[in-house]
């Protein structure tokens, strides 16, 4: 998500976040206010508004071994659930539950649940980052909620943008308030917290009988 510069430094869009490997983990712990250098070394981030095209593979490489996993335990597997975890984000449950409301309402392939043995993981603190979804490229990540960003911004909209990353779609930073994915681009005055149809439909093209095999999200 993109944000003022008076507000952030760096704004780390879209890492795509999600600990979607064969046998889902919880990543480690984020490390707050990391330096360029380490964030770049760590994670597949972005920096403004330039589109990371390895970053969003590794993501979907991560994910499509995860829908494989699932997949094989279940080969009649229509809709994959997600399960996510919010233990690390115990002051943004309710939004991080009402985000999933807004996703679950608008997906048929894909689903979001609550739960252990979590595919990903929300984490909260303070960071000159801001709110952020992250990936290693090896399946482990996380989405960071940053409080000073949600307190300026609509939160639920935050929170609905980090996830959309999970769900395979790119920031569009210059985009309109109804587009979810432009993120801080409108400014605070933004409150739109649900994906327009473009959007949802895109989802649902790339989560379609498991996941789309060969659909990587760029644009």
């Amino acid at each position: 998500m993109r944000y003022p510069k008076v507000l952030l430094t760096a704004a780390l869009g879209i890492g795509l976040a999600a600990s979607l490997g064969t046998v889902p983990a919880i990543a480690a712990a984020p490390q707050a206010d990391q330096s360029a250098a380490q964030a770049s070394e760590s994670y597949a981030a972005y920096a403004g508004s330039n589109e990371n095209a390895a970053a969003n593979k590794a993501f979907f490489d991560a994910v499509q071994r995860s829908v494989a996993a699932k997949r094989a335990a279940n080969p009649g597997l229509q809709t994959v659930t997600l399960i996510y975890s919010t233990g690390n984000a115990p002051s943004f449950r309710s939004q991080i539950s009402r985000s999933a409301q807004i996703w679950n309402s608008a997906e048929k392939n894909v689903k979001l649940q609550e739960g252990s043995n979590a595919d990903f993981a929300y984490y909260e603190g303070n960071s000159s980052q801001g709110s952020y979804a992250s990936t290693d490229g090896h399946g482990n990540g996380y989405i960071f909620l940053d409080y000073r960003q949600n307190q300026q911004y609509d939160s639920i909209r935050v929170v609905a943008h980090e996830t959309g990353h999970v769900l395979g779609l790119p920031d569009h930073y210059s985009g309109p308030c109804s587009e979810l994915m432009s993120g801080g681009g409108p400014g605070t005055s933004c409150r739109n917290e649900v994906p327009n149809a473009t959007e949802r439909a895109r989802v649902d093209r790339l989560w379609v009988n498991g996941l789309a095999a060969g659909i990587v999200a760029r644009g």
